[in-house]
């Protein structure tokens, strides 16, 4: 019942007054990131490209596993299917809002995101490292750019606890750090639609260094593994 109203506010013509009902900013944290919906299927702007999230991990012994790509495990759970579960579109969403909070950095500050943080309480330096790119920044205005770092901060969060499930889900236990690559890519322009020969343009990749493990609370490991690792394996045969 709640999944039903929350997704009915969220998705209604925006109104204050009726998102009003429910109190706070639970709603929005709800909502935001895993089901978040919109009218931008629709013109004017209508969406016009796509999201990809790829994983890999260094396991235990040191060896890196190749590259797993968790956006098509996930469609493969939704394609040809006339009921398919909200679990097809998460690494779509973590990969969309990761690439939002990179674009919005400094120019600096994106090139501390190749930097790898395995360490524990890897999260304090990489905040560290994006405020004193900052600070070295000359041409940077005299104001830091503090909500754009802690968007970062947060997307990072999301994308490594998603990324530390995907990789225990396929390579078991002995993941001892994970890294991910989000890209987007264009569909055909506009104008070119009906020429035979137009190719979609190449994606534009942000590729993140290694990052150290994120277990959330409350997040269930055996769950993932049981829904995603069970169509890995499907679709890998």
């Amino acid at each position: 019942g709640w999944h039903i109203l929350a997704s009915f506010l969220w998705i209604a013509p925006y109104s204050a007054n009726a998102r009003e009902i429910v109190p706070g900013n639970a709603l929005t944290s709800y909502m935001i990131p895993m089901f978040g919906q919109s009218w931008s299927v629709f013109a004017p702007e209508p969406i016009n490209g796509d999201y990809h999230f790829n994983v890999r991990a260094k396991l235990t012994n040191g060896t890196e596993t190749g590259w797993v790509s968790a956006t098509d495990v996930e469609l493969s759970m939704i394609q040809y299917n006339l009921a398919p579960p909200r679990a097809g579109i998460q690494s779509s969403e973590v990969a969309s809002s990761y690439k939002n909070a990179f674009d919005n950095l400094r120019g600096p500050q994106q090139s501390v995101i190749g930097g790898n943080f395995e360490v524990e309480n890897w999260q304090v330096g990489l905040q560290a490292a994006l405020e004193s790119q900052f600070e070295a920044d000359s041409e940077a205005a005299t104001t830091p750019n503090t909500a754009q770092i802690e968007a970062l901060l947060g997307a990072e969060r999301r994308a490594t606890a998603y990324a530390t499930q995907v990789a225990f889900a396929i390579w078991g236990d002995d993941v001892a750090a994970v890294q991910y690559r989000v890209s987007r890519q264009n569909i055909v322009p506009f104008a070119q639609r009906h020429d035979p020969n137009a190719s979609r343009p190449e994606p534009s990749i942000v590729l993140p260094g290694w990052r150290g493990l994120l277990i959330e609370e409350g997040q269930s490991q055996e769950n993932f593994a049981a829904v995603f690792g069970r169509q890995f394996e499907r679709i890998a045969r």
